[in-house]
């Protein structure tokens, strides 16, 4: 899983992101997956990725900050057993759809997001651009 600090290095430079900066990854099988799917978002099924974001605020939380305190992105959680098979499905490598997942989870963490058109655009634009410097294009 070499590949994945790897990238998030070269994506976190691409992006400006500070040196110092953390991100949690972590590999699991669908069934955690499922677990945790269900446990956060209600959704009682196996699921690719999952990513929970520290730098989002919520009601009653007070930011922290300080100049020793290092930047905490968040957490991302990938099913192995998940991405082989999505591999498969659309025809390219594990290492593909393993860089393709770690770069979509980090953007989300970042605050990117698809729910309109035009931040699908701009997300997966940039997925793309990052995917394909590093050299896995599809």
């Amino acid at each position: 899983m070499d590949l994945v600090e790897s990238l998030l290095n070269f994506a976190s430079k691409k992006l400006g992101i500070g040196a110092g900066s953390e991100v949690s990854v972590t590999f699991v099988t669908n069934e955690r997956i499922q677990e945790i799917n269900r446990d956060y978002r209600d959704k009682d099924q196996p699921t690719d990725v999952i990513s929970f974001a520290m730098e989002e605020m919520g009601d009653q939380e007070i930011e922290i900050s300080g100049a020793n305190i290092p930047r905490v992105l968040g957490d991302i959680i990938i099913s192995v057993p998940k991405t082989k098979e999505q591999a498969e499905e659309y025809g390219h490598s594990f290492a593909r759809e393993l860089g393709f997942l770690a770069i979509h989870s980090l953007l989300h963490l970042l605050g990117y997001d698809h729910m309109t058109e035009e931040d699908e655009k701009e997300m997966f634009g940039l997925q793309k651009d990052i995917l394909d410097e590093y050299g896995l294009k599809r």
